[in-house]
């Protein structure tokens, strides 16, 4: 096992790139067996952090209960390894924040609070500020230039150990800006809340995990990661547009993670559980739409945001130059020592206020600096002095809020990687993704002449797959013996296609022959060749002649265990059919591509597409009783291009109008087209690129009210008009494509899509 480990590690850190992380989730119990592998195959210089986090209340253990699990983060090169900083918002009195025990009032005015106001939520006037002290010295040795005095307040104070935290200079400004405080014979720092009200994330997350996920999060998978554990790596170690890599993605929560942060994402199982589950949760999803940088709307919201002239750079829409993010100031003390801005305020305002002090010292005979000048003024003071006293402190606190100001603009500032500007306007679902798979992997056997074996599938004759064939064979046994006993399931219980015979052919795609009886034995009908001319679609078909029934042989091709039947697939299988002279070809996959579904006939060999059912995949636990829809054939959509007509039409537009479905049945040679009641929903992508089928309409067929459901969870009345358009046969109208073709999709009530490309000139 260890062997193994190592060697998929090795993979993985061959897979980074060098500014790449890989995060390992491990148990207590394992977290040194493989942090020593992960030392041995990255470096023990590449270990990045050790983070642990809370998984869930104690379950009883016999000792201690284990409550969290760790994850080991490495880097394939430490010096270029990319690290975006996370942030957690404080809220004044709780953890990281409590001690902030001094409030400026808006007034000017500075004191401690109260016992109360910390234990408990006194309302402060708006505009206060509250604020702590820290120490203005660094423990470094330095000279005595640097332990240099400082005047303050009357005092004079010199470091009583090391030196000062920044220049002679820098300290006057400190002291003009009002961010110094002097406290047990000490000067000190005046730290705002509001310099900077967030802490950086460290490596406990204890807010992180927890045993119950919530609504929005559900737990689906026995060992589904919490979501947050995920987006805090992802956020951490990459950028929008980077790729992320989860080789054992489980109900696919990564994917989930990625997809709604911008990142490209690929996720491997071998569970076939897991991934359906992982499908599922991207398809039925929707996802906050973010400003990116690199676009109209962003840049204006960054102009918004900054309180600048949007930039005027084109824009591409490149999701690679990241979103518009939050961000919480940082001031520094070096910031505010380095602001020269300050001492132009200083100067500015002292020509004012300089004046006004000496006059209120005159004329109450006092020798008050500015800071023992009383907030208050007496009461038997002179109204003249009393003005100006009030005058002094108008222009002292306006001088302190542009100071303030000043320091806000010129300081640094964080981006809050996890709290990108929102578009509300918008919502978004998921990119185009494709789920590939690939058969088991083949065991190699080395032979006594150091010769490979490969223990393929071999048919070696009339025999079919030969008894040493390996998986592929007993898969494709299975599912012969369940299309032996279920039969091909149609649109109608009377069309189901029932083999008197399915036997093994040695064909290089066909793998069987089966036969069945066209026509009804009690009724004594025989068929002859449709008439092309009354219906273009009848052309090879059969028509009901009256006498006795016809033997046909069916070609069945089975498509992979863990694949998908393409197009050419099918081309190839039918031309293996017409020269094996076969009547039809059947061909049962668990999926089919795009393109593929287009495909119904090649000259007189008509294609048959089952789609087999998933519960296939439990052959060893599946009771072969014939009784379930295993193998279920949908024909494809009937519709009719229309010129557009009614209110809101324009010249040139165009409406589709579906008639039904077109099924080819076997037992009657016919080509018949069921009506829309047959149809559960039916969707229009009005600009076919032949890649991606993109729904841009959508109609809902279902019998009585199928909003009923919907108009109860809204809790609302619906517009009657709007539902109107949905329930309905006939498209809304639309522009004709530019790429000359449409693709409609249908899907029937038993869940059975088709999709069919017509072009529009």
């Amino acid at each position: 096992y260890l062997t193994y480990l190592r060697d998929r590690l090795t993979a993985a850190r061959d897979l980074l790139s060098s500014s790449g992380s890989i995060f390992v989730q491990i148990g207590d119990q394992n977290v040194h067996l493989i942090r020593s592998l992960l030392d041995e195959v990255f470096g023990t210089d590449h270990h990045v952090a050790t983070i642990t986090f809370k998984t869930s209340v104690g379950l009883g253990a016999t000792y201690l209960d284990r409550v969290c699990d760790n994850i080991l983060w490495y880097a394939r090169d430490h010096e270029q390894l990319k690290f975006r900083s996370l942030f957690t918002l404080l809220e004044r009195g709780e953890r990281g924040a409590t001690r902030y025990n001094y409030v400026e009032l808006p007034d000017g005015s500075e004191r401690s609070t109260t016992t109360e106001e910390r234990d408990s939520d006194v309302a402060f006037p708006s505009g206060t500020r509250f604020f702590t002290d820290q120490g203005l010295t660094s423990r470094r040795q330095g000279t005595e230039a640097e332990r240099y005095a400082v005047d303050f307040r009357g005092g004079t104070y010199r470091p009583s150990v090391g030196t000062w935290r920044t220049t002679n200079v820098g300290m006057r400004r400190l002291i003009i800006a009002n961010r110094l405080m002097s406290t047990d014979r000490q000067v000190r720092f005046k730290k705002y809340f509001d310099d900077f009200g967030a802490i950086g994330l460290t490596n406990f997350w204890e807010d992180a995990g927890g045993g119950i996920q919530s609504r929005s999060d559900p737990k689906i998978y026995v060992v589904q990661t919490n979501t947050r554990v995920i987006e805090r790596c992802l956020l951490m170690s990459t950028d929008p547009g980077d790729l992320v890599l989860d080789p054992t993605c489980g109900s696919g929560t990564t994917a989930q993670v990625a997809e709604r942060w911008g990142r490209r994402w690929i996720v491997i199982d071998t569970s076939r559980v897991a991934l359906a589950l992982a499908r599922s949760r991207l398809t039925g999803a929707s996802y906050p739409y973010y400003y990116l940088a690199d676009s109209l709307d962003g840049q204006l919201k960054e102009a918004e945001v900054t309180r600048t002239a949007p930039s005027e750079t084109p824009t591409h829409g490149d999701i690679r130059q990241g979103f518009v993010y939050e961000r919480v100031p940082h001031v520094t003390l070096k910031s505010i020592a380095n602001n020269a801005e300050i001492d132009v305020i200083w100067e500015r305002f002292q020509q004012k206020l300089e004046p006004l002090r000496e006059a209120l010292n005159q004329a109450l005979k006092q020798t008050w600096q500015e800071w023992e000048i009383p907030r208050e003024a007496d009461e038997k003071w002179p109204a003249k002095t009393k003005a100006l006293h009030a005058e002094w402190w108008q222009l002292r606190i306006a001088r302190q809020k542009e100071i303030d100001a000043s320091i806000a603009a010129k300081a640094e500032f964080e981006y809050l990687y996890d709290k990108p500007y929102e578009d509300k306007s918008k919502v978004r679902v998921a990119g185009p993704f494709t789920v590939e798979s690939i058969s088991p992997h083949r065991v190699l056997t080395v032979g006594e002449d150091d010769e490979l074996i490969d223990r393929r599938v071999v048919r070696d004759g009339p025999g079919g797959p030969s008894s040493d064939g390996g998986d592929e064979a007993g898969f494709v046994h299975m599912i012969l013996e369940n299309l032996r006993t279920a039969g091909v399931q149609q649109a109608h219980k009377e069309d189901k296609i029932n083999f008197t015979s399915l036997a093994p052919w040695p064909g290089r795609l066909i793998c069987a022959e089966g036969r069945y009886v066209e026509g009804d034995p009690e009724d004594g009908a025989n068929y002859r060749e449709a008439d092309a001319s009354r219906s273009p679609q009848a052309s090879g078909t059969r028509e009901r002649a009256g006498s006795t029934p016809v033997e046909r042989r069916a070609g069945v091709f089975i498509g992979p265990e863990f694949g998908t039947v393409s197009r050419q697939d099918l081309v190839e299988a039918a031309r293996e059919a017409a020269d094996a002279n076969f009547d039809v070809l059947v061909a049962c996959a668990f999926n089919y591509e795009a393109h593929a579904s287009e495909f119904n006939k090649l000259g007189r060999i008509h294609v048959l597409k089952a789609r087999m059912n998933a519960d296939l995949h439990m052959a060893d636990d599946l009771k072969n009783t014939g009784k379930g829809n295993l193998f279920v054939i949908f024909g494809e959509p009937d519709i009719e291009v229309l010129p557009a007509a009614g209110d809101g039409a324009t010249a040139g537009q165009i409406q589709v109008k579906i008639k039904g479905v077109d099924v080819f049945h076997p037992n009657t040679g016919e080509v018949r087209s069921d009506g829309p009641e047959g149809i559960a929903c039916w969707f229009i992508d009005t600009d076919y690129n032949q890649e991606s089928f993109f729904v841009r309409h959508a109609y809902f067929l279902g019998a009585n009210d199928p909003y009923k459901a919907l108009k109860t969870t809204l809790k609302a009345e619906i517009d009657a008009d709007a539902w109107a358009t949905l329930h309905s046969d006939t498209s809304r109208p639309f522009d004709k494509p530019t790429s000359g073709r449409i693709a409609v999709k249908v899907i029937n009530h038993l869940g059975d899509e088709v999709m069919k490309v017509f072009r529009v000139s």
